[in-house]
């Protein structure tokens, strides 16, 4: 497996694999990692207080995934009924090698890197993660991206009778989800299928999902099963359900806010009742490298 460490987040501030060290262990144990290459600080570091680390319990019971319930808790109670068994992706639309693949054959020669990425929910809470996946554009070329393809679009799997959520119809599913293609093939995008180097858990969207760091976190959809290139700009989920409050491109931006809540701060999932909210940065933290993008675009009209 490769690795790569991007931005300027450190061990410091990834949710800790072990649920049990306290918080000085940790603390001591990550005061050496500049040896192995990591450097700088997270501008999310403001302090010791600030960098109270979370549980891989909290990354894998602190969700939405609305297939399985509302609740934060509700997937990690509910999403052991996802069948994960001979998972397959259909790539189709603008692509030279349109079919269902198996997503053994898709990953098989792909290189799997660990990606510490920070994680802002609408919803104005926060985590740090680190994901091990494939870069999109990785996977997207083995089909044979066609040039007049300009986006793509995502489909999470429906299985009604695993999914309660589905159910009870709690939104219009399946789950869809879209970038603009210039978006899907930045680096910085990848599919991930692991959290600490292990499985990824059906509630944070086995067997593989989007991960889009510099955007909220509705739009790094779950547990995929399709992926369409096309001209046209597709249809969002959360769009469909209040367009009046969600836009297609969803970027992360302080200055801007939700019609119901700021989102110039965010609350780090973990800091316990008290502690103090930090501040939300650009583009999730990640401006240089994609402000680039939306280059003469107008930001400030929603989300």
């Amino acid at each position: 497996m490769a690795f790569r460490w991007t931005n300027t987040l450190t061990q410091a501030d990834v949710t800790p694999k072990s649920a049990y060290l306290n918080r000085r262990q940790i603390l001591a144990a990550t005061a050496g990692l500049g040896a192995i290459g990591l450097t700088g600080t997270s501008a999310m570091a403001q302090d010791a207080d600030a960098l109270e680390p979370n549980t891989l319990e909290e990354i894998t019971s602190y969700n939405n995934f609305y297939e399985f319930g509302t609740g934060k808790d509700d997937p990690k109670n509910n999403a052991h009924q996802l069948d994960t068994a001979d998972w397959k992706i259909t790539i189709d639309g603008m692509v030279d090698k349109p079919g269902e693949y198996a997503l053994v054959d898709l990953m098989d020669g792909l290189t799997v890197e660990e990606r510490i990425y920070r994680f802002r929910c609408v919803e104005a809470w926060s985590m740090v993660i680190p994901w091990n996946g494939v870069e999109l554009a990785d996977l997207l070329n083995q089909a044979g991206v066609q040039t007049d393809a300009k986006y793509v679009a995502f489909e999470t799997v429906v299985q009604p009778e695993n999914m309660i959520g589905v159910q009870r119809g709690v939104l219009d599913f399946p789950y869809v989800e879209g970038l603009r293609l210039d978006e899907a093939m930045h680096p910085l995008t990848i599919m991930a299928t692991g959290i600490y180097g292990e499985p990824i858990a059906n509630q944070n969207g086995a067997p593989i999902r989007l991960v889009v760091p510099w955007k909220y976190g509705f739009k790094s959809i779950k547990s995929i099963v399709r992926m369409t290139l096309t001209d046209q700009e597709p249809p969002t989920s959360w769009n469909k359900a209040n367009a009046s409050e969600y836009g297609f491109f969803s970027n992360v931006n302080p200055k801007v806010s939700h019609p119901r809540w700021s989102q110039a701060s965010e609350r780090r999932v973990g800091g316990g009742l008290f502690a103090p909210r930090i501040d939300t940065l650009m583009f999730n933290g990640y401006e240089e490298e994609v402000a680039g993008l939306y280059e003469g675009m107008d930001l400030t009209v929603k989300i």
